[in-house]
């Protein structure tokens, strides 16, 4: 028998000078989103994540895109890593762990993570464009940079090979849904932390 889940929903607010973002995560659901960032690659490839996650996702972000889009990218990692933190809840009983190695077209990209409490990002991928149509590719490291430590998330993403960057990046998200939703999910025989400390900080 499945052990029935509480309602496993993060919420986040952030507002600075720069950017005003809210972010809504539901664990649980079904792979829909809402996505309002006013950057339309971003919103596809968080399309990407929340598809390959499973994961319910509502973003709404304003912000200074005069400038460019770092801070927004940014900002929006730092919610989301937040809102997970809160969906979280107390960890007890989730498989903590997620790996995959996931293609896109000729890109591989391999991605692992440890819902550990811990937020380090260990990132190995090179670009061959600056680019995506407007979107800056170094900014795909800031926004998981902001989430892995806002979120307590030790996670390594790593290019094994591509040279598409569109492909690579849409790989990336696609693979860190998966491994997310691995990590998240509940085994039967845990009934406590997955951790010999009795404790995941």
């Amino acid at each position: 028998m499945s052990i029935i889940l509480k309602e496993r929903k993060g919420e986040y607010k952030r507002k600075t000078l720069e950017t005003e973002i809210e972010v809504k995560i539901d664990l649980d659901g079904k792979g829909i989103n809402n996505l309002q960032t006013e950057i339309y690659f971003l919103n596809h490839i968080l399309a990407l994540f929340t598809c390959h996650g499973l994961f319910d996702l509502e973003v709404k972000a304003r912000g200074d895109l005069e400038v460019d889009y770092h801070h927004t990218v940014e900002d929006i990692g730092i919610c989301l890593g937040e809102a997970i933190k809160k969906a979280l809840q107390d960890k007890k009983g989730i498989k903590r762990y997620g790996f995959t190695i996931l293609p896109m077209d000729e890109s591989l990209v391999q991605v692992a993570l440890d819902l550990s409490g811990r937020g380090q990002l260990v990132y190995k991928v090179q670009f061959e464009q600056e680019r995506v149509g407007s979107f800056e590719v170094n900014l795909v490291e800031e926004f998981f940079r902001g989430l892995s430590f806002h979120a307590g998330i030790t996670l390594h993403i790593n290019l094994l090979y591509g040279k598409n960057s569109h492909h690579i990046i849409e790989a990336i998200f696609k693979a860190f849904g998966r491994v997310l939703n691995e990590a998240t999910r509940k085994d039967d025989r845990l009934n406590d932390v997955f951790s010999t400390k009795g404790i995941i900080d």
